[in-house]
């Protein structure tokens, strides 16, 4: 995308505002609804159990709710994922993030992959909430970066993820150029993990991804204005 036309509202909209640290508390995730309010970014981005706090602080302010699912080391059962997940779109979760889980990805395992997949974009898609999927990119080679990028392709989900931001690594322009090549236009890309300037965010963007999970948003949107 290029990003020579873009306003700061339009770069707002396409962040998620993210607060995943273990001990964030509650006065930790107001203030992340009131500063996603006041800059308009897409989302808060939360643990499952902010959801429904979340939720009543956002209502009727077009900011979206997202919840991960499976984090962060997706390293749990399917069914404990999709249990997860439709928790927390009863609680009022717009979007899913869940974590594939990497060891199946690394013994080859990709029917076990892609059935998950298929179960929670079905989980979430019956009950009307996005769904997106984290490859943890620093575990993966980039055959099998494809691999995952080429089943999302079939099963649909609405985003494919770079990274968890808990992992060794975050998102890379080049990891990103390679999952939207694969997917093209039937999967979006949401790059995560490390961004914490305009010039990193805008290399993300630039390398095709459409939704940014930062905890630095204030500070992205005041540099590009800057």
């Amino acid at each position: 995308m290029n990003t020579q036309n873009l306003t700061p509202e339009a770069v707002a909209a396409m962040i998620d505002h993210t607060n995943l640290k273990a001990a964030a508390t509650r006065e930790d995730i107001r203030k992340l609804c009131d500063e996603a309010k006041t800059y308009g970014f897409a989302s808060v981005m939360v643990n499952s159990a902010f959801t429904a706090f979340c939720r009543d602080l956002v209502k009727g302010t077009g900011v979206l709710v997202g919840t991960v699912a499976g984090f962060p080391l997706g390293q749990m059962s399917a069914a404990a994922k999709v249990f997860e997940a439709e928790t927390a779109i009863a609680d009022g979760a717009d979007e899913i993030d869940y974590v594939v889980n990497v060891s199946d990805v690394k013994d080859g395992r990709w029917d076990l992959v892609k059935d998950e997949m298929a179960r929670i974009t079905e989980a979430c898609h019956s009950r009307g909430a996005g769904c997106k999927v984290i490859f943890e990119n620093c575990y993966l080679t980039k055959e099998e970066i494809v691999r995952l990028a080429e089943i999302a392709k079939e099963v649909r989900p609405d985003f494919i993820k770079t990274s968890t931001g808990f992992g060794t690594g975050g998102a890379t322009p080049e990891d990103v150029r390679l999952m939207k090549e694969t997917v093209g236009d039937a999967v979006k890309v949401k790059a995560a993990g490390g961004i914490r300037d305009w010039a990193s965010c805008k290399a993300m963007i630039e390398a095709g991804a459409e939704r940014i999970g930062a905890s630095a948003g204030k500070q992205i949107l005041e540099q590009f204005k800057a």
